[in-house]
């Protein structure tokens, strides 16, 4: 057997990366580098290390799946991409909207056959790689053979360069995404809101009344949400996206890093050199700092 594939797994769900770490382990030949639970972690992984495949989950908090790719190209246009399976607990329909631009996915939960078939296909584009990298020269394109003995007749090299045309594509989408999305959200009129925000807890996707939204707060890349009930994170990647989610007249971003429910501060604290927090109405009466930037209009809202 060659060389041991790399492998990095990027997932904000502990159980998703447990599981797909136990069955990456039953695979032969897999070495799982390191593991991070957010985007920011996979870009400095994925930099350091340089796996020969990363698993990345498509939605997370602060940089999703989409945007790590944006980012490694960005901070270096030649640097050279691992294979990028992308996992998502998308169904069915939403995994083909974007199936043909990705190099390959896995639908959550995993599946230990489909989880071999993916190693195969990244190992076979690796392996071409490698000799290619070593001789100078390109290798005749042989055909692969499919799971069930019968021969594609796309071979090898033609599945890399597919591979690589795909995420080209990939890549060309969501460069179009930014400008595209402002002109779409002006012609529509804005964003639609449907009064509810989704909380991501104990592997559970649920749907909280706005009204019932405490507080927001982002920390290393990771945006949670606070009700008087329920503490999980939320799906946007950064806190101006859940702003947009967000009715205007009843949250205010108090700090760069909070998003607070107006109607939920129980308390005005007066803190240092005329500064302020907000004692927030949830389980653990959190105080949440005021920026100085935003003094003012802490005063204007209260009368201070």
């Amino acid at each position: 057997m060659g060389k041991s594939l790399t492998a990095l797994i990027v997932d904000d769900e502990p159980l998703a990366r447990q599981e797909l770490l136990y069955l990456l382990g039953a695979v032969e030949d897999v070495e799982v580098l390191a593991q991070g639970s957010n985007g920011i972690e996979a870009v400095d992984l994925i930099r350091t290390l340089k796996p020969d495949v990363i698993f990345l989950d498509v939605r997370m908090p602060g940089l999703d799946g989409f945007a790590v790719l944006k980012k490694l190209l960005a901070l270096d246009k030649k640097f050279k991409m691992p294979h990028v399976v992308f996992a998502t607990a998308f169904d069915q329909y939403a995994v083909k909207a974007f199936e043909v631009n990705a190099v390959d996915y896995l639908l959550k939960p995993f599946d230990a056959k489909r989880v071999a078939k993916t190693i195969e296909k990244v190992r076979a584009r690796v392996e071409v790689e490698r000799i290619e990298a070593e001789s100078g020269d390109a290798i005749e394109d042989a055909p692969v053979s499919s799971g069930d003995g019968s021969q594609s007749g796309l071979g090898i090299k033609g599945m890399v360069a597919g591979a690589q045309a795909k995420l080209d594509a990939l890549l060309k989408m969501l460069e179009g995404q930014t400008a595209s999305g402002g002109a779409s959200a002006g012609a529509s009129g804005g964003t639609i809101r449907s009064g509810k925000v989704v909380v991501r807890a104990q592997s559970r996707l649920l749907l909280a009344d706005q009204k019932d939204v405490c507080f927001a707060a982002i920390e290393e890349g990771r945006i949670s949400v606070v009700t008087k009930t329920v503490e999980g994170d939320s799906n946007c990647r950064t806190l101006e996206e859940l702003m947009d989610q967000l009715d205007p007249d009843q949250f205010w971003r108090a700090h760069r890093s909070f998003v607070v429910n107006i109607q939920h501060i129980r308390e005005v604290v007066p803190w240092f050199k005329s500064s302020y927090q907000l004692r927030m109405d949830d389980r653990k009466q959190t105080e949440i700092p005021v920026s100085r930037s935003q003094t003012k209009r802490l005063r204007e809202l209260f009368n201070l």
